[in-house]
């Protein structure tokens, strides 16, 4: 009951499916913040909504530890699953735990090839098939088109969703829902363009606006709500 709650109730379930039903299978996704303001907890709960389906997710974590992800995932899934049974709770925990791989890189040596011959390693041995990854600490901004390029077609020769985060800095920050021009020239590169913007001061809340998905779920300009304190979207 749990399970099938997380799943019916998350609002990140409107990229699943386009306005006819069909499901989105292959997906490249960025999602924009200044620092601190939730792009991690966004990636997360991208990874749990698609692990508590049964599909099999690799976070790729670039420049942190692998226990800093996991204390993510832990404290997102506390703040999910407050109040529920606690074997309700470590049911949860198990179906995230077998369908997640965090694996880690440097930042100065990230690649393709590095990533495709990690990933591969678990392909071939058959220990994980992943039909989502979400990488969280590469510079977008700084990265050049070639290594973008070269990660939109690795998504769509396995044929999978992949998710990026990008910081953007005050001085950087768009006018309205636009995106910030450091990251205009590679927003062709990418299906769906998510950013989370802190409401005005007072408000209490942070608003996840749409900019760009070409996937046909979720029309451009339409924002769901962030919960400052425990940086769930909750619509």
């Amino acid at each position: 009951m749990l399970k099938q709650n997380l799943i019916t109730n998350n609002p990140l379930r409107v990229f699943k499916t386009d306005t006819k039903g069909n499901e989105i299978l292959q997906r490249m996704g960025l999602v924009v913040s200044r620092p601190g303001v939730g792009k991690t907890a966004i990636l997360v709960q991208i990874a749990l909504y698609n692990m508590l389906q049964g599909k099999q997710v690799v976070h790729v974590s670039i420049g942190q530890s692998i226990d800093k992800t996991k204390a993510w995932y832990d404290d997102i899934l506390k703040d999910v699953t407050s109040g529920a049974k606690a074997e309700e709770v470590e049911s949860v925990k198990y179906e995230i735990i077998r369908n997640r791989m965090i694996i880690t890189f440097n930042n100065s040596n990230f690649s393709r090839p590095k990533l495709e011959e990690r990933l591969n390693d678990l392909i071939k041995q058959d220990i994980f098939r992943p039909s989502c990854l979400v990488i969280d600490g590469l510079d977008i901004a700084a990265a050049d088109h070639q290594l973008l390029d070269d990660m939109r077609a690795l998504q769509k020769e396995m044929g999978i969703n992949i998710w990026f985060s990008a910081v953007s800095h005050r001085d950087e920050a768009g006018k309205g829902d636009n995106l910030p021009a450091v990251f205009k020239d590679k927003a062709d590169i990418f299906d769906t363009l998510l950013m989370l913007q802190p409401a005005d001061a007072g408000e209490g809340k942070i608003f996840l606006k749409t900019v760009k998905d070409d996937t046909g779920c979720v029309e451009p300009g339409k924002a769901m709500c962030l919960d400052p304190t425990t940086m769930l979207v909750w619509g």
